[in-house]
């Protein structure tokens, strides 16, 4: 088939140019530093700490590391997904493939696949060696370990289908920049929204829905959080009023599955329109 030919291609390409190669590797020191860091977390006050203190720590600290995980991957998504049709039409390439019998819808959604492809290469093994390193540790396994994969992943591919579309008409550092630009300001608008719910503020409530809406990632990244913390830690936060609401590190429940099905459907959207775009663009 050809899509998955041109997928393969395109994945054999970015691991040519080693640049997840090179994140596995950076990641692995990651992981390796701060499996070394939990396995210190032993004492508090001079005193050995119980379980119960050593489990809240290492899950906040997993919750930091997450979000190394999440920056990495969404970064990687971006500059990897971004260059990947533009890159092809400044060189030429794109006109040679295009050539042949295949379409321009084919020929996108390989490239997309492909760099999925890719970002499971790289989140798959590293996130669960570091869970795996944590559980040898300490023997701690957070709630949702396979959620959390998921939510991540997601995330990935939320920004890399942002990042395919503007790269139609965006050379691919521009659009690589843009994409990455936009889920930080997804990534605020969700620390705006939980804010206004803390304040009981509409309007601040409102920005944080509205940028969850138009662009997802925080979404799936509050998902990830849910997924790493504690039915303990969040028990007791609830309990302790809302003001966890607006901390970007806690979220104490997942998406529900209507968002999941916006999530998806949002996907489908920006691939479709990266399709139509590519379409009317001449080569």
């Amino acid at each position: 088939m050809l899509v998955l030919l041109i997928a393969r291609l395109t994945v054999l390409e970015l691991l040519r140019r080693r640049l997840f190669l090179v994140l596995i590797g950076l990641t692995l020191i990651v992981v390796a530093l701060t499996s070394w860091g939990i396995a210190q977390v032993t004492t508090v006050g001079g005193r050995p700490m119980t379980r119960v203190e050593q489990v809240t720590v290492v899950s906040q600290l997993l919750i930091l590391v997450g979000f190394m995980f999440s920056f990495t991957l969404s970064f990687s998504a971006v500059f990897a997904g971004a260059p990947s049709l533009s890159g092809d039409l400044e060189s030429g390439t794109a006109l040679a493939i295009l050539a042949r019998p295949i379409s321009r819808a084919e020929f996108v959604i390989g490239k997309w696949l492909g760099v999925i492809a890719t970002i499971l290469i790289y989140a798959l093994p590293t996130t669960a060696l570091q869970l795996f390193l944590v559980d040898r540790i300490v023997q701690y396994v957070p709630p949702h370990p396979f959620e959390f994969v998921g939510f991540m992943v997601i995330e990935g591919i939320v920004v890399l289908t942002l990042a395919l579309a503007l790269s139609t008409r965006l050379a691919g550092m521009v659009g690589g920049v843009v994409a990455l630009i936009l889920w930080g300001v997804a990534w605020i608008g969700g620390i705006v929204g939980g804010v206004g719910l803390v304040l009981n503020n509409a309007t601040a409530t409102h920005i944080g829905t509205a940028t969850r809406l138009i662009l997802p990632t925080d979404g799936m990244w509050r998902g990830a959080v849910w997924a790493l913390e504690p039915a303990t830690i969040i028990a007791a936060i609830r309990a302790s009023g809302p003001a966890a609401a607006g901390n970007p590190f806690f979220a104490s429940e997942p998406p529900d599955a209507l968002y999941l099905a916006w999530t998806a459907a949002w996907i489908v959207a920006f691939l479709g329109l990266a399709i139509w775009s590519f379409q009317q663009r001449e080569i």
